[in-house]
């Protein structure tokens, strides 16, 4: 009779975490205990995994006692501390290595706010209030979360109380804990083992910068470190962090953003930046460039391609930046602009402060058939006394895409008018002239001289046809805006759309890392390698030598092709050191080319120097005729050759902050004892010793560091974020945009449903297989259908039969 009321009293006070069988155990082996007169009820007994001794109280509770290996570790009574954190944080270890977490309670204080006592209790004390919510104004109606509680009444604790200075007594200690601990393998997972490091939260936050989710940063950080016991923390931790970046910055995001950019601006003069705000003070426009991209600017700006890209920002502003091509014949940006409109005063303003930042404009610029561009584009880049205006050309990709909406897809795609069509509209070799014969004989031929949007795109002719753009220079070497598509899928790859400002230049930044490493690279490859020659003429091997890598194998093709597809017809008189030669080009139909070349000029009618600054192939065969054999270096430009850099510039180059400066060294220097902890790590192997010396030096470590290096959650965000805004906020975020390219809705054109419709599965009929009714209403089932005038009679004698 005592045993079973021993066994229900424990089972239902003290055994909360065993099952039991073990609860069993516990009491018989406390009872034997008893019976062998070895205890009063208060005798400790050590459990199976070391980890606690278990104890029974006169009522019949049981109480665990933790069995720490180190007794150093553990707090006793009268013991004293230099300061109340080395308190708190002792006991916090001590729970750390038994299996429990704490948590700081109840404290008193004097009239200076000195602690003069401070509660630490087990993370298990106490008892959670039940919450009930009435919904609907229905008392009888009661809802209920589905909840659970960690907290079982524990009244383990640690009293410090203040003696004088800094220093802290312990004045009670009760160890005994009403349930058992957490077991080696669970221990990953309690709070006080789950604190981000710094470590960790570096690694989150650059792998964010970069466009990686916090899963799989997660996941990233266990492979580093070996295991995820060995992460400190768990994957909704990491998403914490991320969600305490974004409540750092709020309603501070334009403020910081621009905090951000006059700090720049102080570093680095030539660092550019300009916005505007509304009559409400909410941020409307933003436009920046700093020193390397001026600088780009000023080697590669002869054109320029603009669009605007979407979902790049929580408040849809519309990101634009400004692209043009480097002398690898790679995207290179020049200026970037967030815009809440896409309005033509919204677009001027950007073009304006482009204007200012570059100091001249572009030769050429280059957009989709954007009407409010269109209207922008000359108001801002007008002529001036020093340079001339802006030529705005438009895409041809955009126009040749809608032939087959405008005129129809059987005439596109059934017959050759596309394939005549453009032979006259893709041709650079052709003049204005012809191109017009053309375009009237190809209409005339299909009978489509009556089409009002041809007509309109022929009024519009000079904006689009490469042969109106034969005598400017560089225009030939955009005729899309493929180099903006390619650019905003660039940096589609590392924004968001749920990212603040703050997030959207994080990871611009390296975005812009990433474009500008890729230049490196190429420019250490190119001044490090040579490139093969194919031909002995000593032009190629100098050319080989001076330009960069993609655009020598150009020019090398054009040198071999100089050799091969050329046939001379004429050669005129040598007058004043020029001579004039005419020759058929086999690769053009046997097109006729003339050229003018001297002992250090060429100039073609095919006029390919003029639009890309590259010689042609007829310009190298006449050189090589005339027998000139360096390459004439007024045929070089600058933008192609490898030490394009080389040329003066007005342009400082980007100055970087002190502050800055010392990041980046503590980010390194982190990285460097990372890797070399794991360097030591990966040398103990599995051996007891070694990692028991590592781990001995480890903990010497952080004894000798002290609690001072310690740096919290909120410092190492303020550090990697910045600094909240000093005074009240004058700049508030942006409103919510709504642009066409932006939210989950969007005009979708005939075209497009067409498509998409074309690509589903017809939905068929079971019976007859037809599209166009289901097995419902088909014709089939109606014929089969019983009829129900028939003879129930007949139908009883032909079931006789069949038996």
């Amino acid at each position: 009779m005592i045993t079973e009321d021993l066994i229900r009293i424990s089972s239902n006070q003290g055994v909360t975490s065993f099952d039991s069988s073990h609860a069993s155990r516990f009491i018989d082996d406390a009872l034997s205990d008893c019976g062998n007169g070895n205890g009063k009820g208060s005798e400790s007994v050590e459990n199976d995994d070391a980890n606690s001794k278990y104890t029974f109280s006169p009522g019949g509770s049981m109480y665990f006692v933790p069995v720490c290996a180190d007794e150093n570790c553990k707090p006793f009574v009268d013991q004293i501390f230099d300061s109340l954190e080395a308190g708190l944080n002792f006991y916090k270890d001590y729970g750390r290595s038994c299996g429990f977490g704490t948590r700081r309670s109840a404290e008193k204080q004097d009239e200076d706010h000195t602690v003069l006592s401070k509660y630490v209790v087990c993370n298990r004390s106490g008892f959670n209030e039940k919450k009930e919510t009435i919904s609907d104004g229905n008392s009888n109606h009661v809802v209920r979360r589905r909840t659970v509680s960690s907290r079982c009444g524990c009244n383990a604790k640690l009293i410090l109380k203040f003696i004088s200075g800094e220093r802290y007594r312990v004045s009670c200690f009760v160890e005994e804990h009403n349930h058992d601990f957490v077991p080696e393998m669970g221990r990953q997972f309690m709070r006080v083992n789950r604190e981000m490091s710094c470590i960790s939260r570096n690694f989150a936050f650059d792998a964010a910068n970069v466009n990686i989710g916090t899963s799989k940063s997660f996941f990233f950080m266990k492979e580093l470190v070996g295991g995820y016991a060995n992460v400190g923390a768990t994957v909704r931790d990491f998403r914490n962090f991320r969600r305490d970046l974004k409540e750092y910055v709020g309603e501070r995001d334009a403020q910081m953003i621009i905090e951000k950019f006059n700090a720049k601006k102080e570093s680095c003069e030539s660092f550019y930046f300009a916005y505007e705000l509304d009559q409400e003070g909410h941020l409307t426009k933003l436009f920046w460039a700093d020193s390397v991209a001026r600088r780009n600017y000023e080697l590669y700006g002869d054109a320029v391609s603009f669009d605007a890209t979407f979902d790049t920002n929580k408040y849809n502003m519309v990101f634009c930046p400004f692209t043009g091509i480097d002398k690898h014949e790679k995207c290179v940006t020049f200026g970037f602009a967030l815009l809440s409109k896409e309005d033509i005063p919204h677009f001027k303003w950007a073009f304006d402060q482009f204007l200012k930042a570059m100091g001249r404009n572009p030769v050429c610029i280059i957009t989709d058939q954007c009407p409010v561009m269109k209207q922008a584009i000359p108001m801002s880049f007008h002529a001036t006394e020093e340079f001339p205006a802006t030529k705005h050309r438009l895409c041809m990709w955009h126009i040749m895409e809608k032939f087959p909406a405008k005129l129809g897809n059987f005439i596109c795609k059934e017959t050759d008018l596309m394939e005549k069509m453009k032979k006259y509209i893709w041709s650079s070799t052709i003049e204005p002239d012809e191109f017009e014969k053309g375009w009237k004989s190809v209409l005339k031929e299909f009978k489509l001289e009556g089409n009002r949007w041809l007509w309109e795109m022929y009024a519009i002719r000079t904006s689009w046809i490469p042969a109106f753009f034969r005598d400017k220079p560089m225009f030939g070497l955009m005729r899309t805006t493929s180099r903006s598509e390619s650019e905003n899928n660039f940096f589609s790859q590392f924004h968001r759309q749920s990212d603040t400002l703050c997030e959207f230049y994080l990871r611009f930044e390296s975005a812009m890392d990433k474009q500008r490493y890729e230049t490196a690279r190429l420019n250490h490859e190119g001044s490090s390698t040579i490139p093969a020659t194919i031909t002995k003429l000593f032009m190629e091997a100098e050319a080989a030598q001076v330009y960069t890598r993609p655009v020598f194998y150009k020019v090398q093709q054009e040198m071999v092709a100089s050799g091969y597809d050329m046939r001379i017809q004429t050669i005129g008189p040598l007058v004043d050191g020029i001579k004039c030669y005419e020759m058929k080009d086999v690769m053009l139909k046997d097109q006729v080319f003339k050229v003018k070349v001297s002992r250090n000029h060429a100039e073609c009618s095919c006029k390919k120097f003029v639009m890309c600054g590259i010689l042609c192939r007829h310009a190298f065969c006449a050189l090589t005729h005339y027998e000139v054999t360096t390459l004439p270096r007024n045929l070089v430009l600058n933008r192609w050759s490898k030490n394009s850099e080389n040329a003066p510039s007005s342009i400082k180059l980007l100055g970087v902050s002190d502050d800055f400066k010392r990041m980046e060294n503590a980010s390194l220097k982190q990285t460097n004892i990372w890797f070399s902890f794991q360097k030591s790590m990966n040398k103990a192997g599995v051996n007891l010793e070694k990692l028991a010396y590592v781990e001995k030096t480890v903990k010497q470590l952080v004894s000798d560091l002290g609690d001072d290096t310690y740096l919290s959650k909120k410092a190492h965000i303020e550090m990697l974020m910045g600094p909240h805004p000093r005074e009240d906020l004058t700049i508030h975020v942006p409103k919510e945009c709504s642009n066409k390219g932006s939210g989950l809705k969007r005009l979708v054109s005939a075209r497009e449903k067409a498509i998409k419709n074309g690509n589903k599965r017809p939905r068929k009929c079971k019976l007859c297989d037809s599209t166009v009714h289901d097995a419902r209403t088909c014709p089939k089932k109606k014929k089969t259908r019983v009829n129900p005038t028939v003879d129930i009679t007949e139908s009883d004698d032909d079931l006789v039969e069949g038996n």
